[in-house]
């Protein structure tokens, strides 16, 4: 997630959570003890742009091609920016901008499919308010179609996730305003992109459902992860579609909390078991939570915290090797600012290493995005104001 939603208490909490920086000495933090992947290159630094460049996201091809979409406050405006690796991160090519618009190009999401076909989805604010495009590339990003305009609603439509089945159909979900609060609403398309449904509303909730997240396991069930307010704090919720799009199952509860449970983030593992992490302020600062399915999303563990922090523990994002391991990165404040850190699972969740901190900056490293290639070395960005102004890193553990 990058941008909160407008206008709600959502937003004034998110905005607060992005600018605060505490100033704390911790003690008994157990930084990289015995952390089971120890092994991370050097941080190395991506773009040098005058403008800000944020909210990364990543992909690996069956090639282990590494792909990069970000935004980038570059021409007076705000536009999507790509660059890749075909050595692993070792080197990048060039950035090729992606948008060209008088809106705001902002927070795209990328998948790919068997095919290596890149799909990327993001809004833009271009029509007057916030609207879904769409684009593809079919030769690894050297060429890309022309932007194709996915939502015309009267209000905002906002932070789309996107993945591909086993098919190359795609399944777009967004947050929507339209209905009257802000709601989910989907579309797919079976043709690569050419023509798309129409759009779908996928909740009915008198609070807020936002922040969406997507994964399609093997058997090509859709599987999508929220946060609603409707309980009066955040909570987490789940539903699926096992026709693949036509026809979604009710909503599921995951979270019973006194505090806001945000930001959920959504993997399949090699087990085919669903694992979710998100953020959660019961404990009277924000801490990372996991809870995990292993029955196609019908039931669920119990929620379990992994995290123990004097800081603040943000927005956590989780991949899974073939191997079975898990992988969760996070940004901490623990040390007094945000810093990224790490930790794995072995188990399929039931325990984790001990926390190891990747990032030491003077500015804010936040919001990361991951991917891991088919030798199971893993793939972080995120974005650092350490320069003066945000630019995009990247990180490889083996």
């Amino acid at each position: 997630m990058a941008n909160p939603i407008p206008g709600s208490t959502q937003s004034t909490k998110e905005t607060k959570m992005k600018r605060k920086a505490l100033v704390i000495f911790v003690l008994g933090f157990s930084l990289s003890v015995q952390a089971a992947r120890a092994d991370w290159s050097a941080a190395k630094r991506l773009t040098w742009n005058p403008g800000t460049s944020r909210f990364a996201a990543i992909a690996v091809d069956s090639n282990d091609t590494i792909h990069l979409v970000w935004s980038d406050y570059l021409s007076d405006n705000n536009d999507l920016y790509y660059k890749s690796s075909t050595d692993g991160g070792a080197s990048w090519g060039l950035s090729r901008r992606l948008s060209w618009t008088s809106g705001v190009s902002y927070d795209a999401a990328i998948a790919l499919d068997s095919g290596n076909m890149i799909h990327l989805v993001w809004y833009d604010t271009t029509p007057g308010n916030y609207e879904i495009y769409y684009t593809k590339s079919t030769n690894g990003g050297s060429d890309w179609s022309a932007n194709k305009r996915l939502s015309w609603t009267s209000l905002s439509s906002y932070l789309p996730v996107i993945g591909v089945d086993s098919s190359h159909t795609i399944h777009v979900v967004w947050q929507d305003f339209t209905p009257g609060n802000c709601q989910l609403l989907y579309k797919r398309s079976t043709d690569e992109g050419a023509t798309w449904s129409a759009a779908q509303r996928l909740t009915w909730t008198s609070g807020q459902s936002y922040d969406p997240v997507i994964a399609i396991d093997p058997s090509d069930t859709i599987h999508i992860v929220w946060a609603n307010e409707t309980p009066g704090n955040g909570e987490i919720y789940y539903k699926r579609s096992t026709d693949g799009g036509l026809n979604w199952g009710p909503a599921q509860r995951l979270t019973w909390t006194s505090g806001s449970s945000e930001f959920p983030a959504l993997a399949v593992d090699s087990s085919g078991a669903l694992q979710v992490v998100w953020y959660d302020h019961t404990p009277d600062n924000m801490e990372i939570y996991h809870k995990k399915s292993t029955d196609g999303g019908l039931n669920w563990g119990a929620s379990q915290r992994i995290t123990w922090t004097e800081g603040d523990s943000y927005h956590p994002v989780i991949a899974a090797d073939a191997g079975g391991n898990l992988h969760v990165v996070w940004y901490d404040e623990a040390p007094g600012y945000s810093d990224l850190y790490y930790k794995c699972s072995a188990d399929g969740g039931a325990s984790w290493s001990s926390a190891q901190r990747l990032t030491w900056t003077s500015g804010l490293s936040r919001y990361p995005a991951m991917a891991v290639d088919s030798g199971n070395a893993i793939h972080i960005v995120w974005e650092d104001d350490t320069p003066g102004n945000g630019e995009i890193y990247y990180k490889k553990g083996s």
